[in-house]
C-alpha cells in the first residue's frame, strides 16, 4: 500500500505585498500591448537578456534569463485581455525568492492616458521575517524601476 499523497511546491506566498503603479501617456489597449505580453518583458526590463516561453496562453510557461546569469521560470495562472489583466506564479529561480505570485493590469484613464499596476505578493527563500524588510525593498525597487522603464516607452 502507498503512501504516497497529491503534493505541490507551490503555494501563495504570504510574505510582502508590493504595488508598482505608473501612469501612462497611451491609451490602455497600446499599454497592454506591451506590459501584457507575458513574452515580452524584456521590453521594459533591461536587465533581461531574453525570455524563452513553452506553450502559449494560460499554463503556458516563461524563462527569463538575465544578463547576470539568473534565471526565473514562470507559470501564466490567468489572462483576460478585456479586462486588461493577468496573473502568474514564479515556479523556479535564481534569485532567492521562496514564493511569489504577481499580477498586471492596465486601467483606461480618459483619452490618451491609462495607469499600469504590477502587484506582487513574495517571500524570501531564506531569512524569514528579519529577512522581509531588505527583500520587500528588493522587489519595490526592481518593480518600479521596470514599470518606469515601460511608462518611458510611451514618453
Amino acid at each position: 500500500m502507498s503512501t504516497l499523497q497529491p503534493d505541490t511546491l507551490i503555494k501563495n506566498p504570504h510574505g510582502c505585498h508590493v504595488v508598482s503603479s505608473v501612469e501612462i501617456p497611451a491609451e490602455a489597449s497600446r499599454v497592454w500591448e506591451v506590459v501584457g505580453n507575458f513574452a515580452g518583458f524584456d521590453k521594459f526590463i533591461p536587465a533581461l537578456s531574453h525570455i524563452e516561453m513553452t506553450g502559449e496562453g494560460v499554463s503556458s510557461l516563461r524563462k527569463k534569463f538575465f544578463k547576470d546569469g539568473n534565471l526565473v521560470v514562470e507559470q501564466l495562472n490567468s489572462r483576460d485581455d478585456q479586462a486588461l489583466s493577468m496573473t502568474w506564479t514564479t515556479v523556479y529561480n535564481t534569485l532567492g525568492v521562496g514564493q511569489l505570485w504577481a499580477a498586471m493590469s492596465v486601467e483606461p484613464l480618459g483619452a490618451g492616458k491609462s495607469r499600469a499596476i504590477w502587484t506582487i505578493i513574495a517571500e524570501p527563500a531564506q531569512g524569514g521575517a528579519e529577512a522581509l524588510p531588505g527583500f520587500k525593498e528588493f522587489v519595490q525597487g526592481f518593480a518600479d524601476d521596470s514599470m518606469s522603464n515601460a511608462r518611458n516607452l510611451f514618453a
